[in-house]
């Protein structure tokens, strides 16, 4: 926080200094004043975007989930889904967008769907490392309880594999809100996106600056959730880990 303060502060000392013309860049008080001239526009249009967000973390997570369990359950089944999933992901976001537009619409569908497809590699391939890791010799003392592989994986692999799966969210989390505001680049009639795509076209750069800054806030405040559950997912760690770190 007292980084982001002081890169906010550079921001306003440079406009002051350099005065360039507020159409190119404006400066933090032009941002702020233009949120504060229309304050419902800004929250309607965030609300939006949070929603896409928000439905497609969630499902991305599940989708991650599922993906690494069912490899962990059936190792065989490895080798025909991450050639799959490293197809996806080798796609440039820009190139899916328009794609997702033209089948889903341009509702909050394609958005989603979009946000899903960005959370859910981190998501799956985090946990899917964190299944696999398990120390031999748990493996080894588990064995001599001659517990079966759905045992296993239950009562140990999974378990000891949250802390991967923090990982990937931890990753995944700040690149919702690009899903989501990159398919409303594309195509919307609403959200964060729509508003920079319309006000960009208007040379009105005080709005699009204060639409990117609400997505940096809500890029934060996901990090800063997440940073949150992972300690209560893994309330047995004695590290401080998932734990926000300090400057």
């Amino acid at each position: 926080m007292r980084i982001l303060v002081f890169l906010i502060s550079l921001w306003q000392s440079l406009i002051w200094l350099l005065n360039p013309p507020r159409y190119i860049v404006p400066s933090p008080l032009d941002v702020l004043a233009a949120i504060q001239r229309q304050p419902d526009y800004f929250l309607r249009h965030a609300w939006v975007t949070l929603e896409e967000i928000a439905a497609g973390l969630l499902a991305g997570t599940i989708l991650g989930i599922l993906t690494a369990l069912s490899i962990a359950a059936v190792p065989r089944w490895g080798r025909f889904i991450w050639p799959v999933v490293l197809v996806l992901q080798a796609f440039p976001v820009f190139v899916i967008a328009p794609i997702l537009v033209l089948w889903f619409g341009f509702g909050a569908t394609s958005k989603i769907v979009m946000t899903t497809l960005i959370i859910f590699f981190p998501v799956a391939s985090a946990f899917a490392d964190g299944l696999r890791r398990i120390p031999q010799e748990i493996v080894d003392a588990v064995a001599i309880t001659e517990a079966t592989h759905w045992q296993m994986l239950a009562h140990i692999s999974i378990p000891l594999a949250i802390p991967s799966l923090v990982s990937g969210l931890r990753v995944a989390a700040p690149l919702a809100p690009l899903g989501a505001v990159i398919g409303e680049w594309v195509g919307a009639s609403a959200g964060l996106g729509f508003i920079m795509v319309q006000a960009n076209a208007r040379m009105q750069t005080d709005t699009v600056f204060a639409a990117m800054a609400i997505i940096v806030l809500l890029t934060l405040a996901l990090r800063r959730a997440i940073d949150w559950i992972g300690p209560q997912l893994t309330p047995w760690s004695t590290t401080n880990e998932f734990s926000p770190s300090r400057p």
